[in-house]
């Protein structure tokens, strides 16, 4: 790729682990989104049959969202220091183990919780996957395994929306935490065989840092859950993104005094490619996981339909993220990662114009019109961007960077499903209050319609203000994706850079 510097390589480039690795990082990448996909299909059944209110059901996905988002930094400084393999294990069986328990669940409070230490299993499989392939493999076969990596991302995606669906109508939403169950059993078989690996220049740990970014994202969904029920003008919302604010100016803080033992290298910000790839998740993933987990409430609560057909309908949204990445690998080999990337933000950028354009009682290539470029565009980004945010450091390292790159890839997936959440219960309670309803009612209402419980009584006008909500959302997204196609297309220019240690 031109736009980078070739890193040194580990001793398994290209050897005899070459194939077990590949395959055990792939088959763990699978689990990570079907566990967000496959709950956001699920919850609606889920809330239902627990008796759960709006802000703990929002939970099942928040609760797994923040410690996912969090804790990458702090699970790639830990594959580097205690072995890369070591982690990626010990995050595989956290997976699967919680999903076990969140499925004989008999609350939605023991769920919470149980995501909450899903989160940290998957944080602690995305970092240590990154960082295993990168100290396995160079040259060609380094391209070939990232884009594995991407379709096995793409394949979780795809398959998760249809499959929940599935599962849920024939036997339950418990069977989609069962299958991720099942699924790690195969997952941490093969990554038992992949090679051990750490940094032998081991620094201190940092636990400042680490705590710091955590307490602050936590403040942060906390307020999003806030402002969805009481307002954005709270004094407790107010107060909650103060602190969050502030915890995230302490963290910036701390990591910049540690410089070589801070967890967050903040050197590598000072090259323009490396700022690119690590702020691509903030216009390339956002938008995609949103309507991930809120078009299937959507289209089951206001549109009426089933939770199979919901799930089918979103196929022309994932099945381009299940085909491109390995595609996207190979053109990023024969043009060059600025292409790649900056096409795949603009595709993006079209995809969410479009959205103002969706119905929920549209036609299937009505709805297939927006869906497609979103999918399209993420399938590309995801053959590149790991191994391009891995390939700015020298191998000693890719558990740091990757913990960065994921770091900010789930930050922004995380503040995406709570913020949007909130987002469109403000949306649609605004119009449900002008047909008549007190601001309370309005906004109780608006946030079972975000998890796609929805009373005939009030489904026009839901209709109504949960796709005005939508439609404002896509302008939004659009901004977003077209400014980060313009950046990415300056920032990634072709040179060669020193990499840093």
């Amino acid at each position: 790729m031109s736009s980078y510097s070739s890193p040194s390589h580990g001793p398994h480039g290209g050897g005899r682990g070459y194939r077990p690795t590949v395959v055990a990082v792939a088959a763990a990448g699978v689990m990570l989104p079907f566990s967000v996909t496959g709950a956001a299909v699920a919850l609606p059944s889920m809330a239902a049959r627990l008796g759960s209110s709006v802000g703990a059901a929002q939970w099942m996905l928040n609760a797994f969202n923040l410690t996912f988002a969090a804790l990458p930094l702090a699970a790639g400084g830990l594959a580097d220091r205690l072995g890369r393999r070591r982690v990626l294990l010990t995050g595989i069986a956290l997976v699967g183990g919680m999903s076990l328990l969140v499925a004989l669940a008999p609350s939605m409070a023991v769920a919470d919780a149980a995501r909450a230490v899903q989160g940290c299993g998957a944080a602690a499989v995305l970092a240590s996957g990154a960082a295993v392939l990168a100290h396995s493999t160079s040259g060609r076969r380094r391209q070939l395994a990232f884009g594995v990596l991407g379709t096995s991302f793409g394949t979780g995606l795809a398959l998760g929306p249809p499959v929940a669906g599935a599962l849920v109508g024939a036997a339950g939403w418990r069977s989609v935490f069962l299958l991720v169950a099942a699924l790690a059993v195969p997952a941490w078989l093969c990554a038992t065989r992949a090679p051990e690996s750490r940094n032998p220049d081991r620094a201190a740990f940092d636990v400042v840092g680490p705590v710091a970014f955590t307490a602050a994202l936590a403040a942060l969904s906390f307020a999003f859950v806030r402002a969805g029920s009481a307002g954005w003008s709270a004094p407790g919302t107010v107060l909650l993104l103060a602190a969050a604010a502030a915890l995230l100016a302490l963290f910036a803080v701390v990591e910049a005094r540690r410089a070589d033992r801070a967890m967050f290298d903040v050197r590598l910000f000072r090259r323009p490619e490396f700022v690119a790839v690590v702020c691509q998740p903030f216009t390339v993933t956002l938008g995609f996981v949103i309507l991930l987990v809120y078009l299937p409430a959507y289209l089951q609560g206001v549109a009426g339909r089933t939770v199979g057909t919901s799930g089918l309908l979103l196929l022309p949204m994932t099945l381009p993220v299940l085909l491109l990445p390995l595609a996207a690998a190979r053109l990023a080999a024969l043009t060059s990662v600025r292409a790649v990337l900056t096409g795949a933000s603009a595709l993006i950028a079209a995809g969410a114009l479009l959205l103002t354009t969706l119905h929920g009682d549209g036609s299937w290539p009505a709805l297939a019109l927006p869906l497609v470029p979103f999918g399209a565009g993420v399938g590309l980004a995801f053959g590149v961007m790991d191994n391009a945010a891995v390939s700015t450091v020298r191998v000693e390292h890719a558990g740091a960077a990757a913990g960065i790159f994921n770091t900010m890839r789930i930050t922004g997936e995380s503040v995406a499903v709570s913020g949007a959440a909130a987002l469109l219960t403000t949306l649609t309670a605004d119009r449900l209050g002008d047909s008549g309803l007190l601001p309370a009612a309005a906004t109780r209402i608006a946030g079972q319609a975000v998890q796609g419980q929805v009373a005939e009584a009030h489904r026009a006008a839901l209709d109504a203000g949960f796709t005005g909500a939508l439609h404002v959302l896509g302008l939004v997204l659009a901004a977003l994706s077209t400014l980060g196609a313009v950046l990415t297309h300056l920032a990634l220019r072709p040179r060669q850079v020193p990499s840093v240690d």
